[in-house]
């Protein structure tokens, strides 16, 4: 026995009778109508899509403990990391924000032409 199995306490043995017993499994297909068919449009990103890292910029941020605390709470709960719960809830309020929002520059050309 190996150590590898040793720790587990699963023996090689009954690892090759599970593993077979799922092969042995047949599916049984029969020829009976499937009924109404509906084809559903591709809604998937493509692989590019899944692929694709917006350039990330490195900050320096002190934020509240409580804060901290929430997101990294959170975090666990989902499975993730909190820096990245945060990046997304930022990327998020800037995406609901991008209609209105106005450049910095815009907002001062504006200013100077009322003086």
């Amino acid at each position: 026995m190996s150590a590898k199995t040793q720790r587990s306490g699963v023996s090689e043995k009954a690892k090759a009778g599970a593993s077979r017993r799922y092969a042995e499994t047949k599916i049984k297909y029969t020829d009976e109508p499937l009924g109404k068919v509906q084809v559903v449009a591709d809604f998937l990103p493509s692989p590019a899509e899944l692929a694709y890292r917006e350039e990330g910029v490195k900050v320096t941020l002190a934020l509240s403990k409580k804060s901290i605390e929430f997101f990294k709470s959170e975090a666990s709960k989902h499975h993730t990391q909190y820096q990245r719960m945060i990046r997304r809830l930022l990327d998020a309020y800037v995406d609901g924000q991008a209609p209105t929002r106005q450049s910095t520059r815009t907002l001062r050309d504006k200013a100077a032409q009322r003086r």
